[in-house]
């Protein structure tokens, strides 16, 4: 059955259903008789050809393809709130709308404070600008299905038959508490840092993922203590003296003083990060987004 012929408040219901395990809750929460909801997933049931609930005393579960549904309906009612957002904000004189997909590095450095500075432009005073913050390769799958107009990551990534822009750079570093073995060290190669216990992000960020795959070449693992979600976590790791970390530079200096902290210069090649503006197509870009494009790539550090 096309997705098109899905009805989204019928699909809403089934979500509350899931989310309470209820029939009778579900149609307290949406101000609807019991009866006319059940109706409703009965007919969703003919629709999809399979059961997608099942019924118990004390209320309902949902089978593995109602499981699966769920997760559909969810992404499609999101997308249905997105639309009627941006259309609201059109309706109230916006000129324009724009999504971007970015880095924690990169919303931690500059991103947002680049992105104020445009809003703050007469001439863009009725464009919208929503961030979100997501690791590498989600920024590009995002950008890619046209979840967002605009992404902002290192150039390290794959960015497939994406377009792209040069942005600003960044400076990767080694954080140590104040007494460590490496604090007095003018510069360090990252397999100087191996034999310590490091506090990680995420395995699939792209520091994390260049520091697995340059350990990895050298014959060896990135010992982790601790996986944080961002660099300020990371800091306070190292601050409480459980690990080492590397964050760029520009993110640990606003704290490393008050924290007791050293920054260790990393030698190595890979250790100055380009980021870009990713986009599938420049001349599909909405006007908003060409502007803010623009605005950001004025900010480049690259020549």
């Amino acid at each position: 059955m096309a997705t098109r012929d899905f009805d989204l408040t019928t699909l809403r219901l089934f979500v509350s259903v899931c989310e309470l395990g209820n029939i009778a809750r579900a149609g307290e929460r949406a101000s609807i008789v019991g009866s006319a909801i059940s109706k409703r997933l009965a007919q969703l049931e003919d629709q999809v050809g399979t059961p997608l609930l099942v019924r118990r005393r004390h209320g309902v579960v949902p089978t593995a393809a109602g499981q699966t549904l769920m997760e559909h309906a969810r992404a499609m009612l999101d997308s249905a709130a997105r639309i009627e957002s941006d259309m609201q904000n059109f309706a109230a004189g916006a000129r324009g709308q724009v999504r971007i997909l970015a880095s924690v590095s990169a919303m931690t450095e500059s991103l947002a404070d680049d992105v104020a500075g445009f809003l703050q432009l007469p001439a863009n005073r009725n464009i919208q600008v929503d961030m979100e913050e997501r690791v590498s390769p989600e920024i590009v799958r995002g950008v890619r299905e046209g979840l967002a107009s605009l992404g902002v990551c290192w150039d390290a990534a794959d960015l497939g038959a994406l377009q792209s822009r040069a942005y600003r750079s960044d400076h990767l570093c080694i954080v140590v508490p104040g007494k460590h073995p490496l604090a007095r060290s003018r510069s360090l190669r990252l397999e100087q840092t191996l034999d310590y216990e490091h506090v990680s992000l995420p395995v699939n960020s792209a520091v994390q993922v260049m520091l697995q795959r340059q350990a990895a070449a050298r014959g060896r693992q990135l010992r982790q203590r601790v996986v944080v979600t961002n660099f300020e976590a990371a800091l306070r790791v190292v601050r409480a003296g459980l690990a080492i970390s590397v964050v760029p530079r520009e993110v640990a200096q606003l704290q490393a003083a008050a924290y007791g902290l050293r920054l260790v210069p990393l030698a190595e090649p890979w250790a100055e990060r380009r980021f870009i503006i990713c986009f599938r197509d420049a001349q599909l870009l909405s006007p908003a987004a060409q502007l803010l494009v623009e605005h950001l790539a004025s900010r480049s550090s690259t020549p």
